[in-house]
């Protein structure tokens, strides 16, 4: 990682209370769909839990939690799960098939985000199967960082800033990023995602993997 100056960071504000609890609702009705994914996958390899966490990098507490839909997963651990177990995003949080149209309304949109909810995710496909590409809408606090682990081997991010400023670190170099600047990048390494400026910015980022699995 290199180094670089530091910015300011605007001072801190309340979270709104009622996107909050939104946020909060639609990771609860993420959390029974996860369950079930995460022992599919699981018991489909034979391991215990104990052999899950040892390859993910999650507590066993956590992920029995998860699997029973009792613990809605945060962004990172998400990831970190998909990592480890060598699928797509999409396969975990993976609902129901649905063939033909499908509107996807941003009221029913299911947000995913990190610990403080500084970056959130929305997923703007159906999450009916595991998918070679995957399209995201991409918020991320103003002055805020967001560290992303290493995707499965193969996987490049295609991503565009729609609003605001931002600097993509991969690779061991900071790219600056501003509004209507696009970048592609191989993201099977940790990369970091910054917001340079005090208001939020939003990304669209194209997500494409080297296979569908799941």
């Amino acid at each position: 990682m290199t180094t670089g100056s530091k910015s300011r960071r605007p001072p801190s504000r309340d979270p709104d209370p009622t996107s909050a609890s939104a946020a909060a609702s639609a990771a609860g009705d993420l959390a029974p769909v996860v369950g079930e994914n995460l022992r599919r996958l699981r018991v489909r390899r034979g391991w215990s839990l104990e052999k899950l966490a040892q390859q993910v990098g999650v507590s066993r507490a956590m992920l029995g939690q998860i699997e029973l839909g009792q613990s809605a997963p945060t962004i990172n651990v998400l990831w970190k799960i998909a990592h480890g177990l060598g699928v797509t995003f999409s396969a975990l949080i993976t609902a129901h098939s649905q063939a033909g149209t499908l509107v996807l309304r941003a009221g029913d949109a299911k947000l995913l985000t990190n610990r403080d909810r500084q970056f959130s995710s929305r997923a703007l496909f159906p999450v009916d199967e595991p998918r070679r590409v995957e399209f995201y809408e991409l918020r991320l606090a103003g002055g805020a960082t967001e560290k992303a682990e290493a995707h499965p081997p193969g996987t490049v991010e295609n991503l565009v800033v729609t609003a605001g400023t931002v600097e993509i670190e991969t690779g061991g170099k900071r790219h600056a990023l501003d509004t209507g600047d696009a970048i592609l990048f191989e993201a099977d390494a940790p990369h970091v995602y910054r917001n340079r400026g005090r208001e939020e910015a939003v990304m669209y980022l194209v997500m494409t993997y080297a296979d569908a699995t799941g």
